[in-house]
């Protein structure tokens, strides 16, 4: 999809028949399984903050794994709101999964999951492979979670695994996986949302010079997307287009104040989902400042 088509006037799409149904919609209308192209093309259909979401969460899980499969999918790692893998008890056996996970997001409209699970021999390291898991197999149970106070039209539900059936993805499950997602993740969802308001500011016509910084941060992303995950200098350009996108609150919410409808309400509500993994995120800007000798600035 080209940015001309990106970019130009589109209809936001409820998801009346379901999370899947729309997410269908959303890949076959992208026409592309680029995550950049399924992050921005999501972002203008959803009628909502939550749904841009789900859209930006799925590019990211494309990102990381090329070769997903079509639907709804979850990265689950999370047990006892814990995520060192010392703190995981779902294990690998050799054949079966068995353990559970807190957080699945999409819940149980999730087609296939992406499950961390410990691999090491007795008196080792704790050592993580990841192991897809489609959803409705035997052994797989979803649990509905309560609805939360965030993106609440994105349901999340709690995994249980019982002699389950999972293919090891190549690599370390940790290194490999893990945490270039939270990478991917945070790139993705602001690039979802910034289409999101990018859609909005075209219909009720916000000021063009608002529309045309949202497309700068758009445009930042395109490039931040082409860059590897893991490296330093990557996680210093997402750094500084978070700054970029957040030197906007004002002007968004001004434009937001003088929009009809809900949005604005939806906004104020699910913006704090790019807050959520702050201290994480000020870690690895720490990190790649000093990988890069670059020395931190005193922040504002």
């Amino acid at each position: 999809m080209s940015w001309k088509q990106l970019i130009g006037p589109m209809q936001p799409v409820e998801a009346a028949r379901g999370l899947p149904d729309w997410y269908a919609q959303l890949v076959a209308g992208a026409g592309s399984a680029d995550p950049f192209v399924l992050a921005v093309y999501g972002g203008r259909l959803a009628c909502t903050p939550g749904l841009a979401f789900l859209a930006g969460y799925q590019a990211a899980l494309r990102a990381l794994w090329p070769a997903a499969p079509a639907g709804l999918g979850a990265l689950c790692a999370t047990e006892n709101r814990k995520l060192r893998p010392a703190d995981m008890a779902t294990r690998w056996d050799g054949r079966q999964l068995n353990g559970g996970k807190d957080f699945v997001s999409a819940g149980q409209a999730a087609q296939w999951l992406l499950v961390c699970a410990r691999e090491e021999a007795p008196e080792e390291p704790p050592r993580l492979g990841l192991f897809a898991v489609e959803a409705a197999q035997a052994g797989v149970r979803l649990e509905a979670g309560p609805r939360l106070p965030l993106v609440p039209d994105v349901p999340h539900a709690r995994l249980r695994l019982e002699h389950a059936v999972g293919d090891r993805l190549p690599g370390d499950g940790w290194s490999g996986y893990v945490k270039p997602f939270r990478t991917l993740e945070d790139l993705y969802v602001l690039a979802a949302f910034t289409a999101w308001l990018y859609g909005l500011a075209l219909r009720h016509q916000w000021p063009r010079s608002l529309s045309l910084r949202l497309l700068g941060v758009l445009a930042g992303a395109a490039e931040m997307a082409r860059q590897p995950a893991h490296e330093a200098a990557s996680h210093l350009l997402l750094a500084a287009l978070a700054e970029q996108f957040a030197a906007l609150e004002a002007d968004l919410e001004s434009a937001l104040l003088a929009t009809p409808g809900p949005s604005g309400e939806f906004w104020r509500r699910d913006r704090a989902v790019l807050g959520l993994a702050r201290e994480a995120r000020a870690r690895r800007l720490e990190q790649a400042l000093l990988a890069l000798g670059i020395a931190p600035a005193a922040s504002a």
